[in-house]
């Protein structure tokens, strides 16, 4: 038996579990963060209401990965969390501070990084 997808899996799947509980249950400035996105849509619920739900689909998707438990199904989820995700949360394009847009940049790069464990599970499958 190989481990090495599951032991990917468990490695993928973590900081999705912390980070996505973090935005579920202390959303803080990941609202206003979000707001310039979130403000453009039609939603039927507050700001605060979406990051916490995109928090905690994070957190489950995070948890089922990890788990082995539809990981497909799971790194879908959290790919399309995580797209909007880094397009409100990390937009480096919209900072003139030098260290600031870089430092957001890291983070973009690395939130692409982390979608590509999740298209990668996509692929593979379970194994």
């Amino acid at each position: 038996m190989n481990l090495l997808p599951a032991v990917g899996r468990v490695l993928t799947g973590v900081p999705y579990i912390k980070l996505g509980y973090d935005a579920a249950t202390a959303p803080g400035m990941r609202v206003d963060a979000a707001a310039p996105l979130l403000d453009k849509l039609p939603l039927p619920v507050d700001n605060e209401t979406v990051v916490r739900a995109n928090g905690a689909a994070q957190a489950i998707g995070g948890a089922l990965i990890s788990a082995g438990i539809a990981p497909r199904a799971a790194a879908g989820v959290v790919l399309a969390s995580l797209i909007p995700t880094t397009v409100a949360g990390h937009g480096f394009w919209t900072y003139d501070d030098p260290a600031a847009r870089a430092q957001q940049k890291v983070q973009f790069l690395k939130n692409v990084a982390m979608a590509g464990g999740l298209v990668t599970i996509i692929a593979a499958g379970r194994r």
